[in-house]
């Protein structure tokens, strides 16, 4: 159930699903993520009504083929879970897309089963009666 975000900078629609679905693939295979448990938002931005904005930070390079992929799931993955999962991504997208793996920025937000809904207003993972985290009485 990982949602995924991924925005690039001038990217066409071809390209935007190898992003896609190489996320997707790593997903599958580090994290046993089913095949069909896929929920993505893919955005390529124009450079003028939208933008990326990018440093060199920790001395890492980037250039305007820069991706930001942003992974929500549920939490509970160890350190090497995410270390492959963050290798997978790279290795994957540079193969399928060429865009260089120093040009791959991941962040994995955490949460827990209550912080889901997958339609109807409801929050389907949710067990009865439970309060979301950080909730206030």
């Amino acid at each position: 159930m990982p949602f995924v975000r991924i925005d690039t900078l001038g990217t066409d629609p071809a390209r935007l699903d190898a992003l896609g679905q190489a996320v997707q693939d790593a997903l599958v295979e580090t994290l046993g993520v089913p095949p069909a448990d896929r929920f993505q938002v893919l955005t390529s931005h124009d450079g003028v009504t939208s933008m990326l904005r990018h440093d060199d930070y920790l001395g890492i390079r980037k250039d305007d083929s820069v991706v930001f992929v942003a992974i929500t799931m549920r939490a509970g993955r160890s350190a090497e879970q995410k270390t492959a999962l963050y290798r997978r991504i790279a290795d994957l997208v540079h193969e399928r897309t060429g865009t260089e793996p120093r040009n791959v920025v991941i962040t994995v937000t955490e949460n827990t089963l209550v912080d889901w809904s997958f339609g109807d207003g409801e929050a389907q993972y949710a067990p009865a009666g439970a309060e979301p985290a950080g909730a206030q009485p």
